[in-house]
């Protein structure tokens, strides 16, 4: 596969820099799920396949150089095949450093064909200065689950640094059989739009939790688990058989631990597992 075969993102030029794509494919075979396509090109690999659990793959998508700088792309193409169940994460935070002036794009398609994925990046950090797009699309068929989130970290909330400079593109995007389920778009570039009512309200951290299949009758048990706390907003939706949960607050690990209480409780109702935590979270 080359770097220069695939077309970039239509919303942004990028100039020359970090140029990697990652092409995974998961099917079912024996009883157990496989890695059946891994294919990379540049800084954008996986870790081999884990199996902490009876025939669902565990991956974990590594970015050697450790984040991306003015200039860089990252693409990633997944595929997940019929009867097949794959849980991919990341071994750490991705970090998007000040961008001297170009922007840094990471694009995520996903799909899945009757088959399960459940998509947990650690968190993305957008430090003070970077210009960064942000864009996830998944697509699913009528039979085909998926649970996942995106928790993003504006400025160094530690290092009081907020993200006063800067700009940020995000988009993710939820499609079934083409028809869209959820669009959620995100764009900072200023003081403004971090205190904005309509916006981030001064919090530095947001994230968003995602899982299709939920029926309403779990609702209440699901908010029930969610904090009652002045440090954070959370908030839940059901939007038809698709539950959207938000979080506005200071801390990453706080979004995590929600989210990870949420998907503890929806995985048995879902796909008759328990959740499974990666070991990499433990590290």
């Amino acid at each position: 596969m080359s770097c220069s075969d695939s077309p970039g993102l239509k919303e942004m030029e990028v100039a020359e820099g970090w140029q990697a794509e990652l092409r995974l494919s998961y099917a079912q075979k024996g009883g157990r799920t496989i890695l059946a396509e891994n294919s990379h090109c540049g800084p954008l690999r996986v870790q081999r396949p884990l199996y902490p659990e009876e025939g669902v793959c565990h991956t974990c998508i590594l970015h050697p150089p450790g984040g991306l700088v003015g200039g860089d792309s990252l693409k990633l193409e997944l595929a997940v095949g019929p009867s097949a169940h794959a849980l991919v994460t990341t071994p750490g935070a991705t970090k998007f450093y000040r961008s001297g002036g170009r922007p840094a794009i990471q694009r995520q398609q996903l799909s899945v064909q009757g088959g399960i994925l459940e998509w947990f990046p650690q968190e993305t950090i957008i430090f003070p200065g970077a210009d960064a797009g942000i864009v996830t699309e998944v697509r699913l068929d009528k039979t085909a689950h998926f649970i996942g989130w995106e928790i993003l970290c504006l400025g160094l909330p530690t290092k009081n640094e907020a993200f006063v400079s800067g700009i940020l593109h995000s988009r993710l995007a939820i499609y079934r059989d083409g028809r869209p389920l959820f669009i959620d778009r995100l764009q900072v570039a200023g003081r403004d739009d971090l205190h904005s009512v309509i916006g981030l309200r001064g919090y530095p951290v947001t994230g968003c939790f995602v899982a299709g299949g939920v029926s309403k009758e779990l609702v209440p048990e699901l908010r029930g688990c969610l904090p009652n706390s002045a440090d954070c907003l959370v908030g839940m939706t059901l939007m038809g058989d698709l539950l959207v949960a938000r979080y506005l607050g200071e801390s990453t690990s706080a979004a995590r631990n929600i989210f990870q209480n949420l998907w503890t409780l929806l995985r048995p109702h879902l796909i008759d597992r328990n959740a499974c935590p990666p070991r990499i979270w433990s590290t």
